[in-house]
């Protein structure tokens, strides 16, 4: 039963959000790009991360946007793995990336949540592992 599983909690693993000019939105302005961060010196296996967004859009309609899958059979140890591009009309929503992976026999699974208009210039910070500047959820 699901009382029978241990969930040890999530470690080294974050998702960020970097700014990308070589990905155009419908409208021609530069879109973002969504990465899966491994701190971790083990691979993570079995990659599987759900992403949808739902809210409130600034007219007061709400929304929420179909869940996407994303699948990766390993994510090696000390890198980043795109995820899916990001366009800056979805700012406004809360952006949900659910990660779940194994770790030998072990899962884990974690939700990383970026809230309405957190995902701003004025957030970025230095990314290491992509060398370049970005908004980190660990």
């Amino acid at each position: 039963m699901k009382e029978d599983i241990q969930f040890d909690p999530v470690e080294g693993v974050a998702v960020a959000v970097v700014p990308d000019e070589s990905i155009l939105t419908e409208s021609g302005e530069a879109g973002w790009q969504v990465y899966l961060l491994n701190y971790n010196d083990y691979a993570l296996h079995n990659v599987i991360v759900n992403s949808n967004g739902y809210g409130v859009l600034p007219n007061g309609e709400a929304v929420r946007t179909s869940t996407l899958r994303h699948v990766m059979l390993e994510v090696p140890a000390q890198s980043a793995v795109p995820i899916e591009p990001l366009d800056p009309a979805l700012f406004a929503l809360n952006n949900q990336y659910w990660v779940s992976y194994y770790r030998g026999t072990q899962i884990f699974d974690k939700k990383y949540i970026f809230v309405p208009d957190s995902l701003v210039p004025e957030n970025l910070v230095h990314i290491a592992l992509l060398n370049q500047q970005g908004i980190l959820h660990h």
